[in-house]
């Protein structure tokens, strides 16, 4: 059976028992600060479970497109994903004639994977509930599972048969789960309680069912598949990045194509890569591409457009915003993977070198770091597949070394080198400065920081880490990201707040503890925080309110060497 007569199935059945059909939400939560992405089915519903809404329906059935990442490092094995699609069915007032409750649940979930999708009673058994100080045992539920058949059934705390809230707080309670074949294939959730951030339980006054069923995971137990990446939508994918290896590898075949799903759905959500929050979830996992598709031989340019492609073919029908993004997936795609593959091939080339000798010391992990942009935890990755050691408590204290060294010249950079601070000129340069540095993080990678700055009346001298000598294509790309900004006469905005807070909102800026407990942030665009920044770094002033008060082009003048691992550039406004 295909994915897609599955997912026919499902709808249909769920329709003709009065469901009416929603469509999936956004990846990106809507009013639910709680959560980071959408992790379930049941998340555009919390507000009707708890009674913040009045529902729009009574019940509902869903197809979710959701993601998690919290196992990724098991992503490539018989079942896990970090995307997804999860079946659901809804009900959100047990009192009302057009509500429903256990009974229900349990039997159509049952009757769906029994005479629906052809499973025999032989492969299927139940958990339920087993009881705990809060809340009892669902003797109710194990007396509907007895009615239905002679089914085994066992018992389970909280980690298993107790499902939510998603986020900190919201509806949650019991659940009994369906297996086929010992695997897990269905969880119905009876919503009986609402949890509060101090973990308390009170019950629900409207009772409701949210039930969740992973589409591929369905796929690949009924039809007795390997793995989910066996399943006919799957494989696609798979056999594309098999035609393009040069070194046999099945985990790395199916952490890409995993990921490629998980980023084109994320970037046709809105999502972009950054370094905090849901950016960082589409960074990390588009690296892992790039890092996986290295490993197994594939050096074909653009390789994340390309097999994009095939994700946006395969869905598209179902999920048409991926075809309407797709010059936006792509862009996106491939100014990533340009970034990481600069980075990985430069770190490739040194972390060879220092690993001749079977040790890489914490001098030299710390040195493809700093100089090369290198993550430690690729280069712990690397080791450990050639079974190399890597002093980590070394590479740790060369990192506060650094910290160190780099606090003592703290005070000249932190006020932008700048020979008189209250002309005009000098603000004026001293704010483009910021928007250099967050374009060459843009355009470069995120191992790119500033390093010293010197700011006259005439020009700004900046340096950053850098490896290698930018291309002619580079600087005219942040040429023309400083000058876009800079025609949008965008707002420029001040907050003091604490470093950690700074740090956990995305600001740039590593001399920050120097200055205690309060410390500046300006940005530009927006406010911190609020994903409108084109620019945000931690600085002691002076800018412009507002970049309509910066006249003339940007213009990169001269792009040198300034030492090791550091380049500088001299830049005009003219």
């Amino acid at each position: 059976m295909t994915v897609q007569e599955i997912r026919d199935k499902f709808i249909k059945y769920f329709e003709s028992r009065d469901h009416v059909r929603m469509p999936s939400s956004s990846l990106i939560p809507k009013d639910d600060p709680s959560v980071l992405l959408t992790t379930a089915g049941m998340q555009q519903f919390k507000r009707w479970y708890s009674d913040e809404e009045k529902p729009l329906y009574n019940r509902v059935t869903t197809i979710q497109k959701c993601v998690r990442t919290g196992d990724i490092e098991e992503v490539g094995d018989e079942t896990h994903l970090t995307f997804f699609e999860m079946l659901g069915n809804f009900s959100f007032d047990d009192s009302s004639s057009a509500g429903y409750f256990k009974k229900e649940a349990i039997e159509w979930g049952y009757g769906f994977i029994s005479r629906e999708l052809g499973v025999s009673d032989d492969r299927i058994y139940f958990s339920i509930f087993k009881g705990d100080d809060e809340v009892p045992r669902d003797d109710e539920s194990e007396k509907i599972i007895k009615s239905i058949g002679d089914f085994k059934i066992i018992e389970c705390g909280r980690g298993d048969n107790f499902w939510g809230p998603t986020g900190s707080e919201g509806p949650c309670g019991p659940t009994v789960e369906i297996y086929v074949d010992g695997v897990e294939v269905w969880n119905l959730v009876f919503n009986e309680y609402f949890m509060k951030t101090d973990k308390s339980l009170n019950p629900l006054e409207k009772r409701g069912v949210d039930t969740g069923a992973g589409l591929e995971r369905i796929a690949a137990t009924i039809n007795k598949a390997d793995s989910v990446y066996d399943t006919d939508e799957f494989n696609k994918i798979v056999t594309f990045v098999k035609e393009k290896i040069k070194y046999s590898d099945s985990r790395s075949m199916r952490i890409i194509a995993d990921h490629a799903r998980t980023a084109v759905f994320l970037i046709a959500d809105g999502v972009r890569a950054s370094n905090m929050d849901r950016g960082y979830v589409l960074r990390r996992v588009v690296r892992r591409i790039v890092r996986y598709a290295k490993l197994a031989g594939i050096n074909e340019q653009n390789f994340c457009s390309k097999i994009a492609n095939l994700v946006i073919d395969i869905y598209g029908n179902n999920y048409p915003e991926i075809i309407r993004e797709k010059k936006n997936i792509k862009d996106e795609l491939s100014l990533e993977e340009s970034k990481f593959s600069r980075v990985i091939e430069n770190g490739l080339k040194k972390f060879e070198g220092y690993s001749g000798d079977r040790e890489i010391s914490g001098k030299e992990a710390f040195d493809l770091f700093a100089t090369y942009g290198f993550p430690f935890e690729l280069t712990q990755e690397l080791a450990k597949e050639k079974d190399i050691y890597v002093d980590e408590s070394g590479y740790r204290a060369e990192f506060e070394k650094h910290q160190k060294i780099s606090r003592k010249g703290a005070e000249k950079i932190f006020t932008g080198g700048l020979e008189n601070k209250d002309d005009p000129k000098i603000v004026r340069y001293h704010t483009v400065a910021h928007l250099l540095l967050a374009a060459l993080r843009e355009i470069l990678g995120d191992h790119v920081h500033q390093k010293g700055s010197n700011i006259t009346t005439e020009r700004v001298r900046f340096d950053f880490s850098h490896p290698e000598k930018m291309t002619d294509e580079e600087k005219q790309k942040v040429e023309d990201w400083v000058n876009e900004k800079l025609s949008q006469n965008l707002e420029v905005f001040v907050i003091e707040t604490d470093p950690k807070t700074a740090k956990e909102k995305g600001a740039e800026g590593e001399f920050s503890s120097k200055y205690g407990d309060k410390i500046t942030v300006y940005t530009v665009g927006g406010e911190l925080g609020s994903g409108q920044e084109v620019s945000s770094e931690i600085c002691g002033g002076p800018h412009v309110k507002n970049l309509s008060e910066i006249k003339g082009k940007f213009r990169i003048k001269k792009e040198e060497s300034s030492s090791a691992g550091v380049r500088r550039i001299k830049a005009t406004l003219a």
